[in-house]
């Protein structure tokens, strides 16, 4: 019978994000399949997450492309990208805690245009004067990627209801990225966005 990889890869990120440490035993289990008919799919756990990875960035690719980040109001792409991401957060969860996709090699290109696209939302809701301009955006995508994880983990314990993931990070998001017209700067954030102004 032929095994259906992308099930068994689903199986695997379904029983990956609840328990980040288990067995390739387990991940057979879980998918109906026996350890051998796994392991003639992915050599090792590190093949497993590798394809974990190029899953979750697929993932993560559609969810900007049904976003649309580039139409009306930034701050209204940022809410709809969360909604978008939000199926595959838990994943997105435990490949950010993977060390070993960082370790001794590049960053997969596939997270660059992640991270490029992102950044890109956060620049267009900064020069349309809606976003704070003494955050840069490299870090707002770091704390929404964050925010993405560590919702994943509290709705998979219990913690936060799946129907306020959208909400909470969003706004818990938004609230500390809106520009508001009253606030006042302090001397550190004036030095950054003269620094921004003479860089761009």
């Amino acid at each position: 019978m032929a095994v259906d990889r992308e099930h068994v890869l689903r199986s695997a990120a379904t029983l990956l994000t609840r328990k980040s440490t288990a067995t390739m035993d387990e991940v057979a289990r879980v998918a109906g399949i026996s350890r051998a008919t796994l392991h003639r799919h992915f050599a090792g756990r590190d093949a497993l997450v590798r394809a974990l990875e190029t899953l979750g960035i697929a993932e993560c690719e559609a969810a900007l492309d049904a976003a649309r980040p580039a139409e009306g109001p930034a701050r209204d792409a940022v809410r709809r990208l969360v909604r978008e991401i939000e199926p595959a957060a838990g994943l997105l969860a435990f490949l950010y805690t993977e060390n070993q996709l960082f370790e001794g090699e590049e960053q997969h290109e596939g997270w660059a245009r992640i991270d490029d696209r992102i950044a890109a939302l956060f620049k267009r809701g900064q020069a349309a004067g809606e976003f704070r301009i003494d955050l840069t955006p490299a870090w707002l995508t770091e704390a929404l990627y964050g925010l993405l994880a560590s919702g994943a983990w509290a709705v998979s314990e219990g913690r936060v209801a799946s129907k306020d993931f959208t909400f909470m990070i969003a706004e818990l998001l938004l609230g500390g990225a809106l520009r508001h017209p009253e606030q006042q700067e302090h001397p550190e954030q004036q030095r950054y966005t003269e620094q921004s102004r003479e860089e761009s």
